[in-house]
């Protein structure tokens, strides 16, 4: 259901932190010109996190209303209070999102069986497509291959899986163990570099952060892929492998990604929500020279 190049959207704030909405609607509509699958609004790198309720809804509405069915919209609605999990996600029905990306809960190291209830008490509750999420790096839990194909074999409208986490023989398992009962569930890997990897065991694609400072690049991987153009994919995949340092330059690495596409000439201000900080002046040249590097930025 959800396959190609996704891109985990960064949420644009003003100067005072709040929502810039007409920042997210250049973002949005550059996503889409440039050959983006589907969108995300609210994952990690939205800060979906240091978001208010209020916040969220209000971007809901707005995001829904922008993209206008031009591509499919997901929303996250993952957090660590089932009810309000619940809620979200019936707002993003009655709103009109394609469908919602979930992480699992986080803090406390959260058993199998626990998770199984998570999800499946919101599977209960909606019957729009779920993506289930899996970044053990921040919640502390791994969702095992038997565990999701578990939901995927009880819940037909849990499709998908985003999988962050740094090793593609992970991701390469969970696509071995779900496809061979469920060969329409997707499997997205989070982290940009393993585009390639996952197409060739059987995967669908990625859902990564990269996609919002150079989304041309990775839809021209996908087409070189495709056509086998070995040369065009080395060269692309060579400027992702540079770009990747782009997540060493913050913490969180938000604003490192916010001020990438800043650099790229996208009419946004690179600022985050609270408690990060905003870029420093060396932080700007580390990342202006890292897409000089993988020559996506000429030299000024």
């Amino acid at each position: 259901m959800f396959k190609g190049i996704l891109s985990p959207v960064i949420t644009i704030l003003d100067k005072n932190g709040k929502l810039d909405f007409n920042g997210n609607k250049i973002l949005i509509n550059r996503l889409i010109d440039n050959g983006i699958n589907g969108l995300l609004f609210l994952g990690s790198i939205g800060e979906f996190f240091a978001l208010s309720k209020e916040e969220k809804q209000e971007f809901i509405r707005f995001v829904v209303r922008v993209v206008n069915k031009r591509v499919p919209v997901l929303i996250g609605t993952g957090g660590t209070v089932l009810d309000e999990v619940i809620e979200l996600t019936r707002f993003a029905v009655q709103e009109g999102a394609d469908a919602v990306v979930v992480i699992s809960p986080y803090y406390f190291k959260l058993d199998s069986e626990t998770i199984y209830r998570y999800y499946a008490s919101l599977a209960q509750s909606t019957s729009l497509p779920i993506m289930l999420y899996n970044f053990p790096d921040r919640t502390a839990v791994d969702l095992a291959p038997e565990l999701v194909l578990r939901l995927a074999k009880e819940f037909k409208h849990i499709v998908a899986i985003k999988d962050t986490v740094d090793n593609i023989s992970h991701t390469r398992k969970l696509i071995q163990v779900v496809k061979a009962e469920r060969p329409d569930f997707c499997v997205l890997s989070g982290f940009d570099e393993y585009l390639i990897p996952n197409l060739m065991a059987g995967g669908d694609g990625i859902l990564g952060g990269l996609t919002n400072v150079i989304p041309h690049v990775f839809v021209d991987l996908m087409k070189a892929y495709t056509e086998k153009d070995l040369e065009k994919v080395a060269a692309a995949q060579g400027q992702i492998s540079i770009l990747m340092n782009l997540y060493e330059v913050s913490q969180p690495f938000v604003a490192a990604i916010k001020g990438a596409v800043a650099q790229m000439g996208v009419p946004i201000t690179p600022g985050v929500k609270a408690p990060a900080a905003a870029l420093t002046s060396q932080q700007m040249q580390v990342i202006q020279k890292l897409l000089i590097k993988a020559n996506v930025l000429e030299t000024l």
